[in-house]
């Protein structure tokens, strides 16, 4: 982490915990000019940035929450028939269709339609399968829409 993320991350801490810690304004300058010399966060060094951090949670009792990570599904296929459904995937959310438009989703699809949960299992019988059910709702969509014959 390059010291100017540090910072910022330090900083976005410390008025976290200040707001959690239901600490008015007097009450927290207070505390920087006691622990770190200070009378606003922007003034800290690395140094006065720590120990008021420590304080925070050694001395007040504050504990940082763990940050929520988002599980992101690797995209594991790439072969040109895996494309082709995402692709078709892809055009059903852009058409408003398909609320979802991630791999998650796409493979909770393709479970329902074939019972396999990930693409790279599909043998070609069923990738067909999903393939062309994708695009007869794509054709279901471009006629509601009064779109043109075309199939994707």
């Amino acid at each position: 982490m390059t010291a100017a993320k540090r910072r910022l991350s330090d900083l976005a801490k410390i008025h976290i915990a200040k707001k959690d810690l239901g600490m008015d304004d007097d009450d927290y300058r207070a505390m920087l000019q006691n622990i770190a010399g200070v009378g606003s966060s922007a003034d800290l060094s690395i140094h006065g940035r720590s120990k008021v951090l420590h304080h925070l949670e050694s001395n007040l009792g504050w504990k940082p929450k763990p940050q929520a990570r988002k599980a992101r599904q690797k995209i594991t296929a790439t072969t040109p028939v895996d494309r082709k459904i995402r692709a078709l995937w892809l055009d059903l959310a852009n058409a408003g269709a398909v609320r979802d438009r991630s791999e998650k989703a796409l493979a909770s699809y393709v479970k329902r339609q074939t019972g396999i949960d990930r693409l790279d299992w599909l043998s070609s019988k069923q990738a067909e399968r999903v393939i062309e059910a994708l695009k007869q709702w794509v054709a279901r969509i471009e006629q509601q829409e009064g779109g043109t014959d075309e199939q994707i």
